[in-house]
């Protein structure tokens, strides 16, 4: 690949974090609600009688954590922060630093979201080349229309009916959370199982939809590569029709259904953020709800740069590794 290449496209990696941060910042600023103060007033009615003294305490808050200073100082402490992935402590977790919320919830999301969003694209892709492949029994084209109903129904809605019936009517799963209330967390068989018993639900929500989208997706991707030249010319020299399949019509079809994985990777957090909301789970779709219910800006920041960093990231990854890949795409020199 030509230098010269590869310095344009960190160049521009580096215009698109300073972007995103630079909107992230200004975004939640625009709210004229004051955080700090609805928490303080909330735990001062919380007392059951009227405290003294709570706008000098909000004062002092707000000097601690910065806010009282003029915004293009902020803006400036927060790009410093944000080239060391520091964002300082949580509004609404306070005393608990947002990196730190981050690492307890990133398990939970990495678990449910990137395996769920895997699984999906494995089984979909299958599905939707065996659908559109010629030779593949003709009962599988029956799955179209129901591929077709399940891709258009978002996550949450889908996750919604799976709660009403499964947890409320036949109480067979739990309604919601990550694991059982008073359950030790650790590395043994029963806790495990009940963790995989939580995320079963969810996980479904996640992957029943999906593969709708992957197999319709794989099913156009292999329709077009049918007519193609080399397909033709492996038939024409007698190769076995699994190997025409596997070889040659799969493995052309699922270059861009690769790149539409790596990219639906990046966007994980806030594609199942709902699903977690529904399910009380504690991944980072909680934690960026709840942080925007409560206007935390730290948090925000936080879940929001991570997210920008992971897509942005996988995009470059991509583009790199994309000729290697598929040897037809070559970048030119000068």
């Amino acid at each position: 690949m030509p230098v010269r290449y590869l310095v344009k496209r960190l160049l521009l990696l580096v215009l698109v974090v300073w972007t995103a941060a630079t909107v992230n910042f200004f975004i939640p600023k625009l709210s004229p609600r004051n955080p700090i103060m609805e928490r303080l007033q909330q735990a001062a009615f919380g007392g059951g009688r009227q405290q003294t003294g709570l706008d000098a305490m909000i004062k002092q808050y707000q000097h601690d954590f910065g806010l009282d200073r003029p915004l293009w100082q902020q803006y400036l402490t927060y790009l410093g922060n944000v080239s060391h992935l520091d964002f300082g402590y949580s509004l609404a977790q306070y005393p608990r630093k947002v990196m730190d919320v981050i690492k307890d919830a990133m398990p939970w999301t990495i678990g449910l979201a990137f395996v769920t969003t895997v699984l999906a694209f494995v089984i979909g892709t299958i599905l939707g080349a065996l659908i559109a492949w010629p030779k593949s029994p003709k009962f599988l084209r029956a799955l179209v229309p129901p591929l077709m109903a399940l891709s258009a129904i978002p996550f949450y809605m889908f996750a919604l009916i799976l709660i009403y019936f499964f947890a409320f009517q036949w109480h067979i799963f739990p309604l919601a959370g990550a694991f059982s209330r008073g359950a030790v967390p650790g590395w043994n068989p029963t806790f495990m199982l009940d963790v995989l018993r939580h995320a079963l639900l969810p996980g479904l929500s996640i992957i029943l939809t999906a593969i709708g989208g992957w197999a319709l997706g794989m099913r156009g991707l292999m329709v077009m590569t049918q007519g193609e030249d080399y397909i033709t010319y492996a038939e024409a020299k007698g190769l076995k029709p699994s190997r025409i399949f596997l070889r040659y019509a799969l493995r052309n079809a699922l270059l861009p259904q690769m790149t539409g994985l790596l990219l639906s990777l990046g966007y994980i957090i806030f594609g199942t953020s709902l699903v977690e909301v529904v399910f009380g789970y504690p991944g980072l779709g909680s934690v960026i709800g709840a942080a925007i219910g409560s206007l935390d800006y730290f948090t925000i920041y936080g879940v929001i740069m991570i997210l920008v960093l992971t897509i942005s990231v996988v995009t470059l990854l991509i583009d790199l590794i994309y000729p290697l890949l598929d040897p037809r795409v070559k970048y030119e020199r000068g």
